[in-house]
């Protein structure tokens, strides 16, 4: 039987719900006898694929690879998946480098194909870092069923420290976040900014969240979301903002005499 997540409440409270309960839920998802195949398949046969061809001419293991970095919808993609990761990410024209998504060289970046070293995919651990990232990511895909929203929250929850982490510079890191389409839309909202900001020049864009995350977070350098509490935030910032534009729920007090004055006007 597949796990379904459980979420009784939309916006800023249905996060806190899924948060206090998150360890429970994720755990019990992983048990779940599919994911579990998927997860027992990779373990068993990661050690045997030393190259980009080996790895997308096997369905399962695709499924596991792209689905640990968000990229599923690329499965049927073989061509193009084989081109990211023969290219790996040394040379500044390799295709992942080239790409506005920069999930696509996170992807590359971590199977290790296309440079001068082995591949990561024999090295100790990495059946371990990649299947973490697949049992994270398919149950924000599995909340993400039910609400969007939700599976928004939980993917800024997880990457945005990661790229606060970085040594990189403050605007590579707010360019990473620009470079990633979920990432994005999630800052877009919590700092009510159009979606017609991705149509300015590039450093407009940049000055443009900069100044809103100043607004919002009380900070403009990105290394300041290493913090739990700036996360917070931003992830309740995002929560709040996308309920107000959904409307009243049905579980809103008062909610349907809104929705029968709305249908009346």
């Amino acid at each position: 039987m597949t796990f379904q997540p459980v979420l009784p409440l939309g916006g800023f409270a249905g996060w806190s719900f899924l948060k206090s309960s998150l360890d429970q839920q994720q755990a019990q998802f992983a048990d779940a006898p599919a994911q579990a195949r998927d997860r027992a398949y990779f373990r068993e046969k990661i050690g045997s694929i030393t190259s980009p061809a080996d790895l997308v001419a096997d369905f399962r293991m695709m499924r596991v690879a792209l689905g640990a970095y968000g990229l599923d919808g690329d499965i049927g993609n073989r061509a193009f998946i084989e081109k990211v990761l023969s290219d790996g990410v040394d040379n500044d024209d390799a295709l992942s480098n080239r790409l506005a998504d920069k999930r696509y060289r996170a992807f590359a970046e971590a199977f290790g194909f296309g440079g001068t070293l082995p591949p990561r995919t024999q090295s100790p651990g990495f059946a371990d870092r990649i299947l973490a990232r697949f049992d994270r990511q398919s149950f924000e895909v599995a909340v993400g069923a039910q609400d969007e929203d939700m599976r928004l929250a939980l993917t800024a929850s997880r990457e945005v420290p990661e790229i606060a982490a970085l040594t990189s510079s403050n605007n590579t890191q707010w360019l990473s976040v620009l470079g990633n389409p979920p990432l994005r839309k999630v800052f877009e909202t919590a700092f009510a900014l159009p979606t017609s900001i991705g149509t300015l020049d590039l450093d407009q864009q940049l000055d443009e969240f900069r100044k809103a995350s100043e607004r919002v977070l009380g900070t403009s350098d990105f290394k300041d979301l290493r913090d739990p509490e700036k996360v917070d935030d931003l992830v309740r910032a995002f929560t709040l903002q996308a309920q107000i534009a959904a409307g009243p729920s049905p579980l809103t007090p008062g909610a349907s005499a809104v929705i029968l004055l709305q249908n009346l006007a």
